[in-house]
Formats: structure tokens, sequence, C-alpha cells
């Protein structure tokens, strides 16, 4: 369907919705996220006369879950502003246009964007990126082609800077974020061990991702099996570590660090729920010399056109393997959240909404 002029007229659009549920922030975590923090409501349709010029209307068929989420919850100063209450709950969606009012999309255009846990929603069109669904899969957008994926991108080759025949160890390994971070290193011709929890994660990521090696640190639970697990894996040294966890994951990777290593500190999900974190082997950091940044992807908008491109293109040719867990419909969201921060997901976390 194409439209001459989106600009003041309204598309009318067709669906079987009279209503739509929505997932709001019901109250704050005081620990642990659970159930009772979120509220489902339900409201009427939303319709091609409730945009205003410049507006979208998209219905969503899949909300990403993402540990960043955990943080917003809460009001603690942090890098961006808290979730608010008795709002729907915020996160990156993928769906399909089914009114417009911009001139840059029409009804049936595949967009990503941040319309929240609800099975529809307005947004404005300059905070929509248009997708190619008949290239990849929709829910790719969400994952390896969007925010985790531009993640790992930037942290292995701003951050790092990671070449051929260094060692890189990235927590999280089976993760969103760490499965690509692995294997874009191993792309570049680094050695690569992944941290993960549990035989099943450990062996996808070596089997399938094509880890040099995995360290499971569910079967390494004493500081001193961890470390000499560690130590196995990585004979020469840690050069570079993509850090995800935190914690005694974290404290591990340190003991082992060479000389001028760099780190990026893109998460540390271990201490999510409010658990501290203390460090033992803090002190190499000076003594090796190391590089530490923390960062946010968001706040580098300036690289993410090219590595969406060549992210992309390398899942298209089959040189970047991803693996979904997917919920199924809206009120399966906050488990589906709850089990994402215990690490009960491999790879990406959705809900597919339709």
């Amino acid at each position: 369907m194409k439209i001459a002029d989106l600009t003041n007229t309204a598309v009318n659009t067709v669906t079987t919705l009279k209503t739509f549920q929505r997932i709001v922030l019901a109250a704050r975590p005081k620990g642990r996220v659970s159930p009772e923090n979120f509220r489902m409501e339900t409201l009427p349709q939303l319709i091609s006369s409730d945009l205003a010029a410049g507006e979208v209307l998209v219905r969503n068929h899949y909300l990403s879950l993402d540990p960043y989420m955990r943080g917003r919850m809460s009001t603690a100063k942090s890098y961006s502003a808290p979730q608010e209450l008795d709002h729907t709950m915020l996160g990156a969606t993928a769906g399909v246009v089914v009114a417009s009012r911009h001139a840059e999309f029409s009804v049936g255009d595949s967009v990503v964007g941040h319309l929240g846990w609800a099975e529809m929603g307005v947004t404005q069109g300059n905070l929509l990126r248009q997708v190619d669904a008949a290239r990849l899969p929709l829910s790719v957008y969400l994952g390896v082609v969007g925010m985790p994926g531009v993640t790992a991108w930037y942290g292995v080759n701003r951050i790092l800077q990671a070449q051929a025949g260094q060692t890189l160890v990235v927590s999280a390994a089976s993760g969103a974020v760490g499965s690509v971070v692995g294997q874009l290193a191993k792309l570049i011709g680094c050695r690569v061990v992944g941290i993960a929890g549990g035989e099943k994660k450990c062996s996808y990521v070596v089997d399938q991702l094509g880890f040099d090696a995995c360290v499971d640190y569910k079967a390494n639970q004493t500081e001193a099996e961890l470390l000499d697990c560690l130590r196995a894996a990585a004979p020469d040294g840690i050069d570079l570590l993509f850090e995800n966890v935190g914690s005694s994951v974290f404290d591990a990777s340190l003991a082992c660090l060479n000389p001028y290593a760099k780190i990026a500190l893109c998460g540390m999900i271990a201490g999510y729920n409010s658990a501290s974190q203390p460090l033992k082997h803090a002190n190499k950091l000076l003594t090796m010399r190391a590089m530490l940044q923390g960062f946010i992807v968001t706040e580098h908008m300036d690289v993410w056109p090219q590595a969406l491109t060549e992210l992309a293109a390398l899942v298209a040719s089959g040189q970047l393997k991803y693996h979904e867990t997917i919920a199924q419909g809206l009120a399966a969201a906050p488990d589906a959240f709850i089990g994402l921060l215990s690490g009960q997901n491999l790879g990406k976390q959705l809900v597919k909404l339709s």
C-alpha cells in the first residue's frame, strides 16, 4: 500500500484488535525482581485517528528483554532516568506498521523501535528504524543485528581493538552480547575463551560458536577451582577481557591479566539485584597497567550504521551464528525477564506476541 501524502492524513488500518494489552511497572523491586513488580493492563485499541503528524502506529511482534532493564527499575543514580511507575515497561520492540502519518513509513513496513512491553503503540517516526524482514528474520534485529550485536561490535573493535594472536576472554559467553563478542574476535584471529554457567551453555559456545574453550563457573564454584580452570583455558594469560558479569567471575579474570591488558566493562549482572561485588584482585589493574573502560552503546550512535551493516552481512553469510530463547505471549514477559537475570536463557531472550 503506497500513500502519496502521509503528512496530514492518517492512514486507516484494518486490525482485529478491539483492545490491546500492556505490562506496566507496578512496584520497584527490593532485591530480586518478582512477578508482583508488574501489572497487566487492557486498554482500548489504538487507531489511525489517534495519530498526530509524524507519528506511526506499530503492532509489535517481538519484545526484547535485556539486563539493563533491571537498572532502570531502580531509582539509583545511573546513566539514564528510572523507569516510571505505572507506565509501560520499557524495552526494544520489533513489529509492523499498521498506520502512519510519517512520510517515510507505510503500512506493512517492518520496524524496530522502543515501544515497550505492549502489543501495540504509537511513536514518532524518527524513533523507528526500518528493517529488511525479507533478508533476515524480524527477531534478529533485536539481537545479533540490534543493540546486543552493536554492543559486542563496539567493545571488540573500538575499546579492545582486538588483534590476531591475542587471547580474549568474555563472560556470559552464551548470551546475546557475549556470543557475538567471541565470534567477532575469532574472525579477527584471537584465541577466545568464554565463561558460562552449565555444561549445555559451554558446549554451545565451543561446539556451535567456535570458541577455543569455555569455563563452566557453575562446575568450578570455589575461587581456586575457577582460577585454575581459567588459567588452563588461557595458558598465555588474558590480553583482552569483555566483562558482562562481575563478581567472582570478573575477579578470576583480573588475576589472569597480562601486562597492558584491555578491559571492556559492559555489564555486572551478578550485582543487578543489589548484591555486593568485592574484588580480591583489583590490584592487577595497577600492576598489569590495565586499561578498563565502561561503556553504554547508545552513547555511540555514530558507529551504529557501520556496525549494523557488518553484522547483517555476517549473519546473512552464515559467519555469525545466533540462538534465541523465545517466550510466548505478553503475559510470559515477567517470568522470562526474571529468568534472564538468573541466566536461564541461551542466546537472546525474546517474547513473541504474534
